[in-house]
């Protein structure tokens, strides 16, 4: 048997792609610059690189490269955890609509021209709206079906609104496609509260989702209380879904393919998944922008067109093989 606590060397093996990624990310790109004078760079010391190239460090890729971790690190997260709360190995903030929430949410702060300080509470009212219909109408068995359902719905009403206000149709697609571009650190800060109280939360009822997947009866026979631990859980990866939603678009497929990777190499408790699925999401999201920016470049492609491009045939992989997933 698999052992259910977090080993170190995994826990090491996640920080160490999460550091290296960021050094490949801030390094890579249409201006290439040496490694080793990025790691200089972003320690304060002495690095070789002229003005030019510190800023493309410091102001330029950095903050790109760190909402990616964040983002990614989210969505792999709230996927890890839909799948236990739901125990539904194909789960996902995307493919269950509460992505499809968060965006329509994210879309009606668009069109109504509010300070994009507002946008992650509209996309958590929708995010929320989601998440509650898709566990009310939902079991274990029909959980994607309802899915998209909701998604439907809800992208039907985001298109209604989008034909209303046509004035916002190019920047809310552009937004709908996915992308990391950001203006210096602004997206970055406004993320990491939502992240980190997402994260807490999920974190810390790590151990619960292991006990919810023998069954409600012998959960609460040890103590638990299953409906209140399954809505705390929903309404904290649902916060960070769309918070992340609000600040890079609809990026489908990192909720399914990072925690399914970590279930099959590191262990299957909730104790190992939920952390490693933390740190490998950020990394993996960032190698993927990575990829978005360098493939065509000087142009550029959307992320979620890179992630679409590895999740679906994952996805179709997981739901061939879900029946032997243990969850």
């Amino acid at each position: 048997m698999r052992p259910a606590r977090l080993s170190r060397w995994w826990l090491a093996a996640g920080v160490a792609s999460v550091l290296a990624t960021l050094v490949l990310g801030v390094s890579l790109g249409p201006v290439s610059l040496p490694p080793a004078a990025v790691v200089l760079e972003l320690l304060g010391l002495e690095s070789g690189l002229d003005e030019r190239e510190a800023a493309i460090v410091t102001q330029i890729r950095l903050p790109r490269v760190l909402l990616g971790l964040l983002v990614g690190g989210m969505l792999a997260l709230a996927g890890g955890c839909f799948q236990g709360v739901f125990r539904n190995p194909l789960a996902d903030p995307y493919l269950i609509g509460i992505a499809a929430g968060a965006g329509l949410g994210a879309t009606a702060a668009i069109v109504l021209r509010l300070d994009n300080s507002i946008m992650p509470v509209f996309a958590f009212l929708g995010a929320l709206l989601a998440a509650v219909t898709a566990y009310a109408l939902g079991s274990a068995r029909n959980l994607i079906l309802a899915g998209v359902a909701i998604a439907s719905f809800l992208s039907a009403i985001q298109t209604y609104l989008l034909q209303r206000n046509v004035d916002t149709i190019l920047e809310v697609y552009s937004w709908l496609l996915g992308r990391l571009a950001t203006d210096g650190y602004g997206d970055v800060w406004q993320l990491v509260p939502y992240v980190a109280v997402a994260s807490i939360v999920v974190l810390a009822l790590r151990r619960e989702l292991d006990v919810l997947s023998v069954g409600d009866a012998e959960a609460a026979s040890l103590g638990l209380h299953p409906q209140r631990s399954r809505l705390i859980l929903l309404g904290a990866a649902a916060l960070g879904t769309a918070a992340a939603v609000a600040v890079s678009g609809l990026i489908a497929f990192v909720g399914i393919i990072v925690p399914h990777m970590v279930r099959m190499l590191a262990g299957t408790s909730y104790r190992t998944i939920l952390p490693l699925s933390l740190l490998f999401g950020g990394a993996f999201l960032a190698l993927a922008d990575l990829g978005a920016r360098t493939i065509i470049a000087p142009g550029e492609l959307p992320i979620g067109v890179v992630t679409a491009f590895f999740g679906a045939p994952f996805f179709i992989l997981v739901m061939r093989t879900s029946k032997a997933v243990p969850l």
